[in-house]
């Protein structure tokens, strides 16, 4: 095992445990997690885009991120959907490291040199087993298990989200090259910065939040 593997899986062991407690405990506890995410994420991509014309932009769009986040979280069953999407999010980003080293193989995107097919099947393989059995264990009674319970729509709407995530990850990656950096920072041994943790979900909750109020 190289060192930066390992330095991964400690962080991640770290990581894990901290971030549900901040997102099941909810009320002030959350809301100072989010904040400091919030200004974490928006030094690193400072860090990357001071200068830039699409510093503001990017700004703004991590702005309404954050407020997704925390909208999605203080909604009806927002514990749940919550965790629902960062799992799908993370399982999709192991997955795509994990493929990607194991199997190697044709790369996905210019974009994102590191990114290759195996990866992004990894990912979407990953992701669905891991939301599908959150969603198995939390068979929750009513709305949310009527809405949510494991059929071809569940898939589907875990597919999406996935996709979304792993776009995410590419738009993030695109102007990391523009600014000549591998990682947005450092915070976070074996991960490099925050925002490199978060980048598909900072689009997949958007995403989640303007599709749930379509339907």
């Amino acid at each position: 095992m190289n060192k930066e593997l390992l330095k991964r899986i400690i962080t991640s062991i770290v990581l894990i445990p901290s971030t549900l407690f901040f997102i099941i405990k909810g009320s002030n506890y959350f809301i100072f997690f989010i904040l400091l995410c919030f200004f974490i994420s928006s030094y690193e991509w400072y860090l990357i885009s001071k200068n830039k014309k699409y510093f503001l932009p990017g700004m703004l769009f991590l702005s309404f991120s954050f407020f997704t986040f925390y909208t999605i979280r203080f909604e009806n069953f927002g514990l749940i959907l919550t965790i629902f999407i960062i799992l799908i999010c993370a399982f999709t980003d192991t997955g795509g490291y994990l493929f990607g080293r194991i199997f190697k193989g044709p790369k996905l995107t210019s974009l994102s040199p590191k990114k290759t097919y195996a990866g992004m099947i990894g990912g979407y393989l990953l992701s669905m087993l891991a939301a599908g059995l959150f969603l198995y264990y939390y068979q929750i009674e009513n709305e949310f298990y009527n809405f949510y319970i494991l059929e071809l729509k569940t898939f589907i709407i875990i597919f999406v989200i996935s996709s979304i995530s792993q776009i995410g990850d590419i738009i993030i990656s695109y102007f990391k090259r523009l600014s000549k950096k591998k990682d947005t920072g450092k915070i976070l041994p074996g991960h490099g910065g925050l925002l490199d943790r978060v980048d598909g979900m900072i689009f997949a909750f958007p995403f989640f939040y303007i599709f749930s109020k379509i339907i």
